[in-house]
């Protein structure tokens, strides 16, 4: 039997990372249905229950370093986990993760990552120190290859995936539907959600999406709807946003899974976001969106589907938004060339299995379990 751990930003009630580790998972067990899976995590309980896994708390050291000594294949899974742009200390933990798999001699992966922004040079290094004595590495954007490679990590190779959640199947309106039912949407009008996070105290795009929000609710006659994915501080995102409104908006006050969440955003007619997962839920059910950035990692994805960022947290403008929103709200959906471009990532993301197979099946099983995997996706 493989006995499999995965490490990663798990437990803390984040859609989009709760998204990553269900791909993740589903990707091990077409490959192996008899793994034994363990997963790192913030909170055991919820983890086991909603992903069928062993747990093992993240500050249990002790915990960890049993798992791993007792495991066949380690994985660093999906997400910005190497940067120091939120928190040096959050970098130093994984990679010490990594680290303590490397000493114990487990084969490690990181699975569909996104690198950086690392600034500090001995953060670069530690980096650079460690990923040259791990088995693979598949990153979701270019400019995460970019980044290891001027970090200086040459060996093994790096490959240019995207991201894990990109593999997902997608799911049908009617969850979302029913929660939207109960918070009292009707229905009547066409709905625009809006997914955004708290960064560093900025002002400037919470006052634009707000005016923006006004005039698509007045001019356009939309539902304009907050839908959270890091409960409860998305809660709190969405009410400062809804509070510098003119008109009155709906903001869902739940914890949502990913099944949920992604139902939800099948509900719109348009989204506009600031969480990356938020965006990529919403066009794997083909709803159009709107960026508003914050980080690379939102450039990488909507350059990939072929479209671009409407602004920044820190400067983007309530016309620009408007303009976007309503374009697509004309167009009815996704284009043709953004349907094409979507595809075309998401297969992409499926290459993630392929690499995790020549781990954990060994390379002369490596074309039984990709055939396999194909037939069910």
């Amino acid at each position: 039997m493989n006995k499999i751990v995965i490490s990663g930003y798990y437990g803390f009630a984040n859609a989009g990372d709760e998204a990553m580790l269900t791909a993740i998972i589903n990707t091990l067990r077409q490959l192996d249905p008899q793994a034994e899976i363990t997963v790192i995590t913030g909170n055991c309980a919820a983890t086991a229950t909603r992903h069928r896994v062993r747990a093992v708390k993240r500050t249990d050291f002790f915990a960890i370093v049993r798992s791993l000594a007792a495991c066949s294949l380690v994985i660093s899974g999906g997400g910005s986990l190497l940067q120091d742009v939120t928190s040096s200390r959050s970098l130093y933990y994984y990679l010490s993760i990594m680290g303590l798999a490397v000493a114990l001699g487990k084969p490690v992966m990181l699975y569909a990552q996104g690198i950086g922004p690392v600034r500090r040079r001995m953060a670069r290094k530690a980096v650079r120190r460690l990923l040259q004595h791990v088995q693979m590495i598949s990153v979701r954007d270019r400019e995460s290859k970019r980044d290891l490679t001027a970090m200086g990590v040459t060996v093994p190779p790096i490959h240019v995936t995207a991201d894990a959640v990109l593999s997902m199947p997608t799911v049908t309106a009617t969850a979302g539907e029913e929660i939207l039912r109960r918070a009292g949407s009707d229905g009547t009008r066409r709905r625009v959600g809006i997914s955004l996070r708290e960064w560093r105290g900025v002002q400037q795009y919470k006052t634009a999406v707000a005016a923006a929000a006004d005039v698509l609710q007045t001019e356009e006659n939309v539902e304009i709807i907050f839908v959270p994915m890091q409960y409860p501080a998305d809660v709190q995102a969405g009410e400062a946003v809804a509070a510098l409104m003119k008109t009155p908006a709906l903001v869902l006050r739940e914890a949502y899974d990913t099944a949920e969440f992604m139902s939800l955003m099948a509900c719109m007619d348009a989204v506009i976001a600031n969480r990356l997962h938020a965006l990529v839920f919403a066009s794997l059910v083909h709803v159009p969106v709107t960026a508003v950035s914050y980080d690379p990692k939102i450039d990488s994805f909507m350059t990939g589907i072929g479209t671009g960022i409407c602004g920044t947290v820190e400067r983007v403008e309530a016309a620009d938004v408007i303009g976007n929103v309503r374009r697509q709200l004309q167009q009815g959906g996704l284009t043709p060339a953004v349907q094409q471009r979507l595809q075309h990532v998401r297969r992409q993301s499926l290459r993630n299995t392929y690499l995790a197979a020549r781990l954990l099946v060994g390379k002369e099983g490596v074309r039984k379990a990709w055939r396999r995997w194909c037939r069910l996706v």
